[in-house]
């Protein structure tokens, strides 16, 4: 399954951070973001039913997320 995210983030230095956070929860996981588009997207792939915790995850670090 693949999700994908309209985020906030904007920078690398932000995103590698957000990226290995994610990580820890998702472990065998695809995790990248898109910065150059005018989301900033954010997409997950992995062998999941949901990713629907995502949003929360990058609140709780003071960003924006939106299932696309």
């Amino acid at each position: 399954m693949v999700e994908v995210f309209k985020t906030n983030v904007s920078q690398n230095k932000q995103a590698n951070f957000i990226i290995q956070e994610l990580q820890l929860y998702f472990p065998d996981c695809l995790i990248n973001f898109d910065l150059e588009d005018v989301d900033c997207i954010l997409r997950i792939e992995g062998n999941r039913e949901s990713f629907e915790n995502i949003p929360n995850l990058l609140k709780e670090q003071g960003f924006q997320c939106e299932l696309l």
